[in-house]
């Protein structure tokens, strides 16, 4: 037998709703609310983890295709900062996810792989090279390649947060 849950889940959630404000606490479907709650917060790690990765991205091709940079870039840069700082005021526990060093590899590796894919390049460095400071700093962008000493000096020094 197929729940509401699993046949129609806008029609289940307007119910489970309806229950909630009726105070029919007897009658929600208690682990498929649990389960959509905690969805809510993989959602939002998503996006902060889906725009860093495309800051990033840009940030890459910034640095390695000197010849191709453009306003455009340079917008979705300005626009990935601004969407990042948004979301982590509207969420701040989403800053827990700066400390962790795992979170930062998969967006390297995402950054990475599409920077790569757009670029036809695979020179970019294995880790990230830059501080949180420096990517989220309207006033910076990366020198050419092999021409950012303090990158060189930060990524020794590393601070995400």
């Amino acid at each position: 037998m197929t729940s509401a849950y699993e046949s129609d889940i806008v029609a289940w959630a307007g119910e489970q709703a309806r229950l909630l404000r009726a105070g029919r606490f007897e009658l929600l479907d208690i682990a498929n609310i649990a389960e959509e709650i905690e969805d809510v917060g993989r959602a939002e790690q998503r996006e902060l983890m889906s725009r860093m990765a495309v800051l990033l991205a840009h940030l890459l091709k910034w640095q390695y295709q000197p010849e191709r940079r453009g306003n455009s870039w340079r917008r979705t840069i300005q626009i990935q900062r601004e969407q990042l700082r948004r979301a982590l005021k509207k969420t701040p526990s989403l800053k827990t996810l700066l400390a962790n060093e795992e979170w930062w590899e998969g967006v390297w590796g995402d950054a990475w792989v599409e920077a790569a894919r757009e670029t036809g390049l695979d020179n970019f460095p294995e880790a990230c090279p830059w501080t949180f400071a420096e990517i989220m700093d309207d006033g910076w962008l990366p020198a050419e390649e092999g021409g950012n000493k303090h990158s060189e000096v930060a990524a020794s020094n590393k601070t995400w947060y």
